[in-house]
């Protein structure tokens, strides 16, 4: 299989001197199997690099699939400017997460009105198909490929290409779940020592993977006044990739006030870190024009299972439990917003009438309240038949890592921990349902 990066640059476009090495071209990344398949991570403007070479030089008729990870601007802005869409008998097939809100045609159109652009969606001249995916795995043109959520402020998924004996796995954009990575009750540097159930599901995913591009946006000193923006810093990426077994690590989405000394930098750190984790895994910061060539070999990775329709009993309906009366204000306006209908409780004993009576399709619910806390409210949900079974979302004021193995344990769906953004809640109560279907 063959990788190569067209646009390395996250957030915006930054052209100019001092990125000249690394890129200034948002995220666009392309791999193409033995057989000739060929797929594109993320349609970024570095997407007009590519349809231009693919217009020049590949065969006729074009034949490609768009893998979106999500629909921020800086993830499909090249799109409009993708020579293939506008080539009569190509065919283009553009996946993204379900879940956004407004249907992947309508996003996509949103950006070429003829408010902001000349040419319509409908006007383009290739064969495109639209897919929403959840997660799961999936065949496209033949080849397996597994989709997991990510932690973004928007419905995002990662994907896990896997062809030829080799696999090639792509997340970006995604924020470790927990600040607090390993439990201290157990020996750090492997998977199952990882806290957030959230942060070792990502581990697990792309384990023994043979080549992983990752978001590293941000260094560490950076990411306390980013939290919640959606990105990683190299740290995370290097600890979790180690762990995971992977064997060669790109990290790219770099943040354009990074220049090219900059990202040397962060590429030398996270070098020097690997190098003191004791593993042999190659770690780069990706720039455009890079090429890799992947060779047969084993990859023995996780699998995720291909995802069924189930019945939510619940329906769309979420209670919220906050004591905090602007919190659940907050909650509600973009929960219902996002299509959920929404009930609230201010403590835990009104919150287990309340999911007694009348089971919800998930429950987000706070750690600290006064009277029963919401340990004890989970505790206690977990003992009845009726809501035994209903997703828990937690919110914590505290980043707190007894609390947060307590709730796993008894098993909660994911952690939040405050302050977060109503988009990031959101987003993470999608993909915990959606999750919650596929168990069921």
């Amino acid at each position: 299989m063959r990788v190569r990066f067209w646009g390395t640059r996250g957030s915006i476009a930054t052209p100019g001197s001092g990125t000249n090495r690394f890129g200034g071209n948002t995220s666009c990344v392309e791999a193409v199997t033995d057989a000739g398949v060929r797929f594109v991570f993320d349609c970024g403007t570095g997407a007009r690099l590519l349809g231009a070479d693919l217009a020049a030089h590949a065969p006729k008729p074009l034949n490609l699939n768009i893998l979106l990870s999500h629909t921020h601007w800086d993830h499909i802005q090249g799109f409009p400017f993708f020579a293939p869409v506008f080539m009569p008998g190509s065919r283009v097939a553009v996946y993204a997460p379900q879940g956004s809100g407004r249907s992947l045609p309508l996003v996509l159109a949103g950006q070429m009105e003829t408010t902001y652009f000349p040419v319509e969606l409908d006007q383009l001249s290739a064969d495109i198909t639209y897919h929403e995916l959840r997660e799961g795995t999936h065949t496209i043109a033949g080849v397996e490929v597994t989709a997991q959520y990510l932690n973004h402020p928007a419905m995002t998924l990662g994907y896990r290409l896997e062809a030829d004996g080799v696999a090639v796995v792509y997340m970006c954009d995604h924020e470790p779940f927990s600040t607090t990575l390993w439990r201290t009750d157990s020996e750090p540097g492997r998977v199952g020592s990882i806290l957030h159930a959230g942060d070792r599901r990502h581990a697990e995913f792309m384990a023994g993977a043979d080549f992983v591009i990752h978001d590293a946006q941000y260094t560490p000193e950076e990411y306390p006044l980013k939290k919640n923006w959606g990105h990683s810093t190299y740290e995370y990426v290097v600890e979790l990739a180690t762990a995971a077994g992977v064997k060669s690590v790109a990290m790219m989405h770099h943040d354009p006030t990074h220049d090219d000394e900059f990202i040397d930098r962060i590429q030398d750190l996270a070098r020097s870190l690997a190098k003191a984790r004791g593993t042999s895994m190659q770690v780069a910061c990706a720039y455009e024009g890079w090429e890799v060539s992947l060779a047969r070999g084993e990859s023995g990775g996780a699998r995720v299972a291909a995802h069924g329709s189930v019945h939510l009993d619940g329906g769309n309906r979420i209670l919220i439990v906050d004591d905090d009366p602007d919190l659940r204000a907050l909650a509600r306006v973009a929960l219902v917003k996002a299509g959920f209908t929404v009930a609230e409780a201010s403590g835990g004993e009104e919150a287990l009438e309340i999911a007694g009576e009348d089971p919800p399709a998930m429950i987000v619910l706070d750690v600290l309240m006064p009277g029963l806390d919401g340990i004890e409210v989970l505790r206690r949900l977990r003992e009845l038949p009726a809501t035994r079974n209903v997703p828990v979302l937690m919110l914590t004021a505290l980043d707190s890592e007894e609390s947060i193995r307590i709730g796993f344990d008894l098993g909660c769906a994911d952690y939040v921990t405050k302050p977060f953004s109503m988009p990031q809640l959101t987003a993470r109560v999608r993909a915990c349902l959606a999750r919650a279907d596929e168990a069921g």
